[in-house]
């Protein structure tokens, strides 16, 4: 099977290298046509934040393309020196090509386990490049039959179940807390990335209004220009606060910037309903002692994330149901492929000796006619088929070994010539 996966991931690249081979949508459009013309292969392109992974494939002929080729390709594209791509790229052919693939799609090869983001990423990859003509049968059928996979795996274990994110486990307790948002106000206090991520997912909700409030103005005005919000000044955070269902807080503050008694005297007594605070800030922003499960439901990032530890650690426990998933479609795919590249050429194989034989052996029945039993020519027409049938047991085995150590298309190539065969 001429097929071959070379790439990097966050096991094998740090993310600043990542980062500068990460291709966008057009520069992977040009990537892939100009892969699939320069060395006529069948190419796919996986790039996301945590992999960057070329596709290769050749039904007809030797796949010349590897991972030296790729890294200089790579350090082309993205003016990187290829010496510090190559010691970073990993490659696998034939049947362990086939089980990268299928264990990328079904997110057991991803830094979360069972996340269900890689497999959009994987199928949005392969049907550009089907798109864009750079596929083949070869690449066709393994995506397919990868997104299947996935869909399986998916199905079958309970690896997908959960939220893994700290941003994803903060807004699940929100919604646990309200059924609707498009008449909540949420408010952000500071600008810190994991504050922004939880926003982000807040968002899909449809709040009603984002307030923002940081200690710099001018950053409470780029974040409130992000998401649509508008920015408040710090000055008027208990203000803020008195208004605001859902609170989002990542300061980088030394100590906390509302301690339980500004809070119990300035803001509770004018608050109307219940008030959610997600306090992500490490050192924490609010005096934990504000939550009372009641009016006031506060949950830290240790919450969070002793959460999102828990799901990981559940997932864990339908890795190795997955990975037996996995590795019985790999040897479906494997065989199923096997027989439709072979199998025209073994038919053609097989016919030629079947008339090859039927004529010897009616020549020789001909020649003895009159002094042979009925079981004289049940014999020796079993002998001859017999004989056929190991003659041919070589080249079967030989093609269906080839196949499977990548160099299929060389020993199919091979018995065409020895069995002066057409296709």
């Amino acid at each position: 099977m001429n097929f071959r996966v070379i790439g990097c991931n966050f096991r094998t690249a740090p993310v600043e290298l990542r980062e500068r081979l990460a291709f966008d949508d057009a520069k992977r459009t040009k990537a892939v046509t100009e892969l699939a013309a320069r060395y006529g292969v069948e190419t796919v392109l996986i790039s996301t934040c945590n992999r960057v992974e070329l596709y290769v494939a050749r039904p007809g002929g030797e796949l010349a393309f590897n991972a030296g080729l790729a890294a200089e390709f790579l350090a082309e594209v993205h003016g990187v020196p290829v010496e510090a791509v190559s010691p970073l790229l990993y490659e696998h052919s034939a049947a362990l090509s086939v089980r990268h693939l299928f264990r990328v799609a079904a997110s057991l090869d991803s830094l979360i386990v069972g996340e269900g983001q890689i497999v959009g990423q994987v199928k949005q990859a392969f049907q550009d490049a089907l798109q864009l003509g750079a596929t083949g049968p070869l690449l066709n059928a393994a995506f397919q039959h990868a997104l299947r996979v996935a869909g399986r795996v998916r199905t079958e274990t309970g690896i997908s179940k959960g939220h893994v994110s700290v941003s994803s486990v903060a807004v699940d307790y929100v919604k646990q807390v309200f059924d609707h948002f498009t008449d909540k106000t949420v408010l952000i206090i500071g600008a810190g990335k994991m504050g922004r991520l939880t926003l982000k997912h807040l968002q899909a909700l449809n709040p009603g209004r984002i307030l923002v409030t940081n200690r710099s103005p001018q950053k409470a005005v780029e974040v409130a220009a992000g998401c649509g919000g508008t920015a408040v000044p710090w000055d008027d955070l208990d203000h803020a606060l008195i208004a605001a269902d859902i609170v989002i807080s990542t300061t980088g503050a030394p100590e906390p910037i509302m301690p339980r008694a500004r809070y119990v005297d300035r803001v509770l007594p004018k608050r109307v309903g219940t008030q959610v605070i997600l306090d992500i800030a490490v050192p924490r922003d609010f005096d934990p002692a504000i939550h009372d499960g009641d009016r006031v439901c506060l949950f830290n990032i240790d919450d969070l994330v002793r959460v999102r530890e828990q799901t990981i650690a559940k997932r864990q426990r339908f890795v190795q149901p997955a990975e037996v998933i996995v590795e019985q479609e790999v040897k479906k795919f494997v065989e199923d492929w096997n027989r439709r590249r072979n199998g025209p050429v073994i038919g053609q194989m097989t016919a030629g000796a079947d008339k090859m034989r039927s004529e010897i052996v009616t020549s020789l029945l001909t020649k003895l006619n009159g002094k042979l039993t009925p079981g004289d020519k049940d014999y020796i027409e079993g002998a001859f088929r017999l004989f056929q049938n190991k003659l041919l047991h070589g080249p079967k085995a030989a093609l269906e070994e080839a196949s499977r150590q990548g160099h299929g298309g060389a020993m199919l190539e091979a018995v065409k010539k020895l069995f002066w065969l057409k296709e």
